[in-house]
Parts: C-alpha cells; sequence; structure tokens
C-alpha cells in the first residue's frame, strides 16, 4: 500500500482509537452504561458516514480501515459467542440444582415456548398484512437487485436445495444431542437447542440421583441388604451435593467472564455501528425505500404487541425499553441473537426481576425458536411479496393460513446469527412452491433490516421471560420497579 494510502487509515484509526478513549474516560469519570452506550452509538454512526464520504464505499483504505476496527467490534461478538454454550449449559442444569426452582421448569417451558411460537404467528401476519395492505404484493426489485450476482444466485438455490432435503421430521430429529461436544462447540445451527435438551437430561439425572440419596435418609432397617442399600444412598447423597458444589462453582465463573466480557459493550457498539454505517449502500437504500420502510413498520407494530404482553403482565413497557435498551441496540448493531444471549440472560435477572432458570430457557429458547423478526416478518413479506408473480390471491385465506402454519413450523432451529432470515426464507418460500429470487434481489438492503430484525428477536425472548416469570410468581416486581437496577458493565458484588 503507498504511502498516500496509509496516511487516510492511519488517520481514521487515530480517530477510532482517541474515540474509544473517549468512552474509556466517561466510565472512569463514573458515567453509566447506557449513556456510555448511547454515546457510542452517536459516535460509531458519524465515524462510519464520515469513512464512507472520505474514503468512499468498498475503497481499498476503506476496507483496511475497518478491517483492523474489527479486531474491537468482530472480537467483542466473538468474545459474547464464546460465553453462549457453557452459560447455556451451566445455568440450565443449575435451574435443576435449585429444588425451588425444579418445581416449576415444566411450567416455565411451556409458557416461554407458548409465547415464542405466539408471537411468531402475529409476527406472520404482521409480515402479509404489511405487503397486502401497502401495495407492495407483485411488486418488481429487478432494477433494484440488478446487482445480484448469478453467483450469489447459484449459492440461495444450493442453500435451498439442502433445506428442501431436510423432512420437518428429520429438523426435529436435528434437535436431539448426538454429538454434545461438537454441540458445546455450536457446529451446528440446532446446536443451542441440543445443549438445552442435553444440559435438561443432565439435571433430570441430578435429580433422581438427589431422590436416590435422600431415600436412604430415613431408613431403618439393620438387615445386610439394607446396609448396603444406606451405603448406596449414602454415596448417591454425597455424589448429588458434590454435582451442585460444581455446578454452582462453574455458574459463578461464568458469569464473572460475562460481566467481564459485557464492561467492553460501548466500545464493541461503536466499532460495529461504524462498519455498518460505513459499508451500507445508501443508493440502493432509496431504490428500495419503501420496502424498508414497510419493514421498520411492521417491526415496530410487533414491538408494540411486546408492549401489550408486558401490560398483561402489569409491567410497564416503558421500564422495559428503558432496561432493556443496552441488549436491543447491541442486537441492533450485531445482528447476532446468538452474540447477545449472556447481555439478554443479565439483562433479564438484573434489571427485569427475571428468575435466573426462566432468564435462561428464555433467552436460549429464544436464541433458535419463533423469532419474531427473522423466522416470522421477513419470511411473510417476501412470500406475500411474490405470491401474486405466480398467479396467488394474496387475500385467499388459504394462503393466509398457509403461510402463518408454515412460518410458525420453520421458526423451530433458525441459527441466531447474522444470516438466519435467509434461512427461513428458503424454507418458508421453498415449502410454498414460490421463487427465491426475490432473496437476492432484496440482498442491498438486507443487512440494513436484518439490524431491526434481530433487536425484535432478542425482546420477543426478554417478553417470553418476563412472562413466564410472571406466571410461575419468581418475578421480582421490587428490581423491575428500581431504576438502579440494570446491567451496568461492571463486576457484580457476588454471584
Amino acid at each position: 500500500m503507498s504511502l498516500d494510502a496509509i496516511l487516510p487509515v492511519a488517520a481514521v484509526l487515530a480517530v477510532f482509537v482517541a474515540l474509544l478513549l473517549a468512552l474509556r474516560f466517561m466510565k472512569a469519570k463514573g458515567m453509566g452504561f447506557t449513556p456510555r452506550v448511547f454515546t457510542a452509538l452517536g459516535l460509531g454512526i458519524a465515524l462510519g458516514i464520515g469513512i464512507q464520504l472520505t474514503l468512499g464505499r468498498g475503497s481499498d483504505a476503506a476496507s483496511t480501515a475497518l478491517d483492523w476496527m474489527s479486531i474491537v467490534g468482530q472480537g467483542y461478538i466473538a468474545l459474547l459467542k464464546m460465553l453462549v454454550m457453557p452459560l447455556v449449559f451451566v445455568a440450565i442444569v443449575g435451574a435443576f440444582t435449585r429444588t425451588k426452582v425444579t418445581e416449576n421448569l415444566g411450567r416455565i417451558s411451556a409458557v416461554v415456548l407458548a409465547v415464542l411460537l405466539g408471537t411468531v404467528a402475529v409476527a406472520a401476519l404482521t409480515g402479509w398484512a404489511a405487503v397486502a395492505f401497502s401495495g407492495l404484493a407483485g411488486a418488481s426489485f429487478t432494477d433494484a437487485g440488478a446487482g445480484a450476482s448469478a453467483d450469489s444466485l447459484q449459492a440461495l438455490q444450493t442453500e435451498q436445495q439442502q433445506v428442501a432435503d431436510l423432512s420437518l421430521p428429520q429438523m426435529i430429529l436435528s434437535f436431539v444431542p448426538v454429538n454434545v461436544f461438537a454441540d458445546l462447540a455450536g457446529s451446528r445451527a440446532t446446536s443451542t437447542i441440543a445443549v438445552v435438551i442435553f444440559a435438561a437430561i443432565t439435571g433430570i439425572a441430578y435429580l433422581k440421583l438427589r431422590a436416590r440419596g435422600d431415600d436412604g435418609d430415613g431408613a431403618g432397617s439393620e438387615s445386610p441388604t439394607s446396609d448396603d442399600a444406606d451405603d448406596a444412598a449414602a454415596s448417591a447423597g454425597r455424589q448429588a451435593a458434590f454435582f451442585k458444589q460444581l455446578i454452582d462453582s462453574l455458574y459463578g465463573i461464568v458469569m464473572r467472564i460475562v460481566s467481564m466480557v459485557l464492561a467492553l459493550t460501548p466500545y464493541g457498539v461503536l466499532a460495529l455501528i461504524a462498519h455498518v454505517m460505513a459499508t451500507s449502500d445508501y443508493a440502493a437504500i432509496l431504490d428500495l425505500g419503501k420496502f424498508v420502510a414497510v419493514s421498520y413498520a411492521a417491526l415496530l407494530f410487533m414491538l408494540l404487541v411486546h408492549c401489550l404482553i408486558l401490560l398483561a403482565n402489569r409491567v410497564s413497557p416503558l421500564t422495559y425499553l428503558k432496561k432493556a435498551f443496552p441488549v436491543l441496540s447491541f442486537a441492533f448493531v450485531a445482528r447476532s441473537s446468538a452474540g447477545a444471549v449472556p447481555l439478554n440472560i443479565e439483562t433479564q435477572t438484573r434489571a427485569l426481576g427475571v428468575g435466573e432458570a426462566t432468564a435462561n430457557f428464555s433467552a436460549s429458547f429464544g436464541m433458535s425458536i419463533g423469532q419474531n423478526g427473522c423466522a416470522g416478518i421477513y419470511p411473510a413479506m417476501l412470500a406475500t411479496i411474490i405470491a401474486p408473480t405466480v398467479g396467488i390471491d394474496v387475500f385467499s385465506p388459504t394462503f393466509v393460513a398457509g403461510l402463518v402454519a408454515v412460518v410458525v413450523i420453520s421458526s423451530f432451529g433458525v441459527a441466531g446469527v447474522g444470516g438466519g432470515a435467509t434461512f427461513a426464507s428458503l424454507i418458508v418460500l421453498g415449502t410454498m412452491g414460490l421463487p427465491i429470487e426475490i432473496v437476492g434481489l432484496l440482498a442491498s438492503v438486507e443487512p440494513l433490516i436484518d439490524m431491526g430484525r434481530t433487536a425484535l428477536n432478542v425482546s420477543d425472548s426478554m417478553v417470553a421471560g418476563v412472562t413466564a416469570s410472571n406466571a410461575v410468581g419468581d418475578l421480582d416486581r421490587a428490581v423491575l420497579r428500581d431504576p438502579n437496577a440494570r446491567v451496568s458493565g461492571e463486576e457484580p458484588a457476588g454471584v
């Protein structure tokens, strides 16, 4: 790279480092976590726009600068993803080791799944209505999507074929943890659900072991066989106690790491939003402005639905939005439901008063099941847009009912990372026999819409957690009402 190219890159990186130091200074002066995240968002937007205006979108200098900046942004996401599987495993097993919580695990799971699947059905109807009543049904995006290459369309067709080869029974089987070590490494789209299932099986095994130890406590027979049974029961009791202590210790360590990583949130948000703004195709956004506007209108409507669910649980939506802002803003800029899991759980437990077991179940399930944005609104919108081009009446009750059913079923196992909406859309379009080319034609604005979709996905999982916690009576309303009870980015005094 020539000296003329190096100097602009160095200047951008110098500004980036200065902004990081400014955020660090704000923390040293005692500024709260949420204001620092707000500030990071604003600074990142300004920096990203400045990079695109001065260096040019897609230029070598811009790419080099953003590559160095990704050490902070993508490094932060990588650290969060590193925590997801260990946190999910130890937290859910820990739920079984707490006697008071285990009595409610079945009800917690049922309520969480009911909220996730119920809202994704509403999201599908919202996506359908947004297109059907806005005039987008049957719209052509050929000119705006002219940049979609033949290679990208071929890749979509290949991915759709892989999806088509996976039947519903096979999809259900994919949830089973055949190799738990591979699933702990996140090797599959359904790895999180598999880890949840394995953790639940482990927790049930613990309960059986503990019950065996408890059965021997009151034995009064003096026969030899009774002595052997007492010894076995005592051994089972010791093993159960040791396992509980081990899980508690692991959970404490993992949560300490979570607190350390979450303290980096403002810096990660700065780098991530700067990258988004520097790489966005504003011309394509203007060309597809109506689609983008309708998409965000649908997302905001679903957020209103979430607020209505909160009101039904006697929770103030305003309080919820204030306390959930850090995790929602992170999900918005990072486009990763999986990466948001640690911050999601922290927000539910420390800011919203949700029980630990409920928070872990809702965050884990919400990462791969019933995602309102990626698996609900977006696929429904694409299907409704393309349906008239193949002679389907989008106002037909048969089409609407079939669309909702397909969306709900396909919402299982959608990966909680960027690109999950594409996967869900291919399933829906393929199942309904609709062309997939529209997925490629809208690729230029898909990342922009994905930001809002991901935030909605995370909100849905937290609303499910609040609802389930309220249903089982472990929602701590004192924490919920406390304005100072929020994610602070600092390590807690105790775990």
